[in-house]
């Protein structure tokens, strides 16, 4: 079974992020990833980003399904 720190860690290490949230129960899981890196971008484009970073994981079947929310700063003070 797959931990969510982990996913956190993966994500972490390709992607600077203000702030980082994986949430699953081991097979499906919620992201909620804030980056400055994702200004100018829609939401497909910011997912692609994020799972260019996995892909290796998910290719393998290491990772199964992730579901993320990808804000930016800004978006994610508005949500407050």
């Amino acid at each position: 079974m797959l931990d969510p720190g982990l996913i956190e860690q993966w994500i972490a290490a390709g992607l600077p992020c203000e702030h980082l949230a994986v949430d699953g129960d081991g097979h499906h899981f919620q992201a909620v990833i804030v980056s400055r890196e994702f200004a100018g971008l829609n939401r497909v484009k910011r997912q692609q980003r994020v799972n260019a970073l996995l892909k290796d994981r998910f290719d393998s079947g290491e990772l199964h399904a992730l579901s993320m929310q990808t804000l930016t700063p800004e978006e994610w003070s508005a949500r407050g």
